[in-house]
């Protein structure tokens, strides 16, 4: 994994002398891109999720994976137990001169309820949880201040949890832009910078 990130233009710096919960509780230590930042966000299954953030002006990569848990190196079958306490995420890397913030919370709010608990629609489990998951102060007085303004709209309490991002490990590869790439039927949809076409969420 730590190969395939640094091909993808990400450093990672595992300190391998820790135990197995110690650095899933670790903060994310990749390194986005020069002059960008990372974002992660839980708002269901991620397929659809990614295709949402992959459409947002000034967005360079996304990638999604699982954090937040207790296993180092998890598979996507350890997340499905429950057991791990992982957060099916989206990282996200975007140019803050490009893509304020806030524009990101607005996807996230848009995407998903986030007054359900652990649940996405017909997908339960405390992997479909909502959260933002931040790097900065910035980022976390952001989230604090949307997730206040959400409310006052919202006539249920928001749920969502928000949270110093952890570590990120990547998914398997076949999860990685799954729906751009055709999704369980083979209908690419697109990732176009400003899309508004309709998410299919399994393709």
């Amino acid at each position: 994994m730590n190969n395939l990130l640094g091909k993808l233009g990400f450093a990672s710096r595992t300190p391998e002398t820790m135990d197995s919960s110690s650095i899933a509780q670790g903060p994310d230590d990749d390194l986005p891109a020069p002059g960008q930042q990372f974002a992660q966000f839980g708002a269901g299954c991620f397929w659809g999720v990614e295709l949402a953030f992959q459409r947002v002006p000034g967005v360079t990569r996304t990638e999604v994976g699982y954090s937040q848990g207790f296993t180092d190196n998890p598979t996507y079958e350890d997340i499905c137990t429950g057991m791990t306490n992982h957060s099916e995420v989206v990282r996200v890397q975007y140019d803050p001169k490009l893509c304020a913030f806030d524009n990101l919370l607005d996807v996230f709010w848009a995407r998903h309820d986030p007054t359900t608990l652990n649940r996405q629609g017909n997908d339960v489990g405390s992997q479909y949880r909502s959260g933002i998951y931040f790097y900065t102060p910035e980022q976390e007085q952001a989230a604090i201040e949307s997730r206040d303004r959400q409310q006052k709209i919202l006539n249920r309490k928001i749920v969502t949890e928000i949270l110093p991002a952890k570590k990120f490990y990547r998914a398997e590869e076949y999860h990685q832009q799954y729906l751009a790439k055709g999704g369980r039927f083979g209908f690419k949809q697109s990732t176009e910078k400003g899309c508004n076409d309709p998410i299919r969420c399994y393709g």
